[in-house]
């Protein structure tokens, strides 16, 4: 039998209706026609057509540009206890059906959009998850799902001590959301002492801080793609740019690589990355340098060459459509000098993980630096993110991750 509705209701323009049934789960402020009944921020509304037609039930947030998340299509959906209970197993047992029972240590749990908990991340690092909440919906029932969550991983044999909240990000700003960062209180559990553990990915330690590392404490959605990079470096002296915590680099060197090189502007990422190769026994075969990349690639070519093995991993240059040209001119730029500086014969890793750098763009940028570079490129690999970050068809947003492995010919 149909549920009865009691939530307030949102008249939809043709174009959301499209987007929608294309399976994008946003509704943008502009794109409704009207309200009806008494919406709550961070409220569930309906969502329909012009003519009257459900289309979805979603997160109302009453400051963003995208006014309504919708959570789901399935007008029978009672969004109750165990509804959500539901949803998080389904997410912890994709991650279990796709990737191996080691990769599990460190992985995403919840990827948004993606398991359809829109503005919830969830990673997993051993023992702590470190969660970011970025819509108003998602804060308003936290405290249903995350306690919900630990329990359903401890019951899986998964030791969790903790959660933390990296809440500290200005996307927050624009659900009318304060930022801050620490403990989620877990009922009848005082906090952990320490917010550090230690992770173990492709082989490889790493100490992971949930408080003060980048984004939610560690990138895991290169998981494979270091696992890639870790097989063809064998016999290799390989260069790797933009380094962070080390990750590409020690795979490389885990991988059997003659030396490893690995570089980033920031003297801390450095420092993070030296103490990654000693807590690993890596560094005999690897050095470590802080130096601008833009910089450092133009000098390499006035030196004799030595790396047969030219990583990049940058940051995202662009993080709106309004600066993808410039960002390309970025991208072209280190790829370009790279091609350069490799041997015939050498290989080139290379990625962006901004999902406004489509593909066919970045690819386009690619040949263009390939050209202008004198080199032709054998492709040996396309790859994408991990598949705890799975690509949810007809929504872009999560389809940001691009990387290639070449061969200089």
């Amino acid at each position: 039998m149909k549920a009865e509705r009691a939530y307030p209701s949102a008249t939809v323009t043709p174009k959301a209706e499209a987007a929608i049934l294309r399976g994008h789960p946003w509704v943008y402020d502009a794109e409704i026609l009207s309200m009806e009944g008494a919406p709550e921020n961070g409220g569930l509304v309906d969502v329909r057509s012009r003519k009257g037609a459900y289309l979805g039930t979603g997160f109302l947030s009453e400051q963003s540009k995208i006014r309504v998340r919708l959570l789901s299509r399935n007008a029978n959906d009672r969004f109750d206890g165990a509804f959500w209970e539901r949803k998080l197993r389904w997410a912890w047992e994709y991650r279990k059906a796709v990737m191996d029972p080691e990769d599990l240590d460190a992985c995403r749990v919840v990827f948004g959009e993606a398991d359809m908990f829109p503005g919830l991340t969830v990673d997993k690092f051993h023992d702590l998850l470190s969660v970011q909440v970025l819509s108003v919906g998602m804060e308003r029932i936290k405290d249903r799902l995350l306690p919900r969550l630990v329990r359903l991983l401890r019951e899986d044999g998964q030791e969790i001590r903790g959660v933390y909240e990296r809440n500290d990000a200005a996307l927050r700003e624009k659900e009318g959301l304060g930022q801050y960062k620490g403990w989620f209180p877990l009922p009848g559990e005082d906090p952990p002492e320490s917010p550090v553990t230690e992770i173990t990915e492709n082989g490889i330690k790493y100490l992971v801080d949930v408080e003060n590392g980048q984004k939610t404490g560690f990138f895991l959605d290169q998981k494979y793609n270091r696992r890639a990079v870790g097989r063809l470096a064998k016999g290799r002296t390989v260069l790797d740019c933009f380094t962070h915590t080390g990750s590409f680099a020690l795979n490389a060197a885990l991988g059997g690589a003659k030396h490893v090189t690995a570089v980033d502007v920031s003297e801390a990422a450095v420092e993070m990355a030296r103490s990654n190769a000693e807590r690993n026994g890596l560094s005999p075969v690897m050095d470590f340098a802080a130096a601008n990349v833009f910089e450092l690639l133009p000098a390499l070519e006035k030196e004799p060459p030595k790396y047969d093995f030219i990583i990049l991993d940058p940051p995202a240059f662009t993080k709106s459509r309004k600066t993808a040209e410039r960002a390309m001119a970025g991208y072209k730029e280190i790829n370009y000098r790279a091609m350069r500086l490799l041997p015939r014969g050498g290989y080139l890793a290379t990625c962006s993980c901004s999902h406004f750098a489509e593909e066919e763009r970045f690819t386009a940028m690619l040949r263009s630096a390939a050209r202008d570079a004198g080199v032709r490129l054998r492709q040996i690999e396309a790859r994408q993110q991990s598949c705890d970050h799975p690509i949810l068809w007809g929504v872009e947003e999560t389809n940001y991750l691009k990387f290639y492995l070449f061969q200089v010919v």
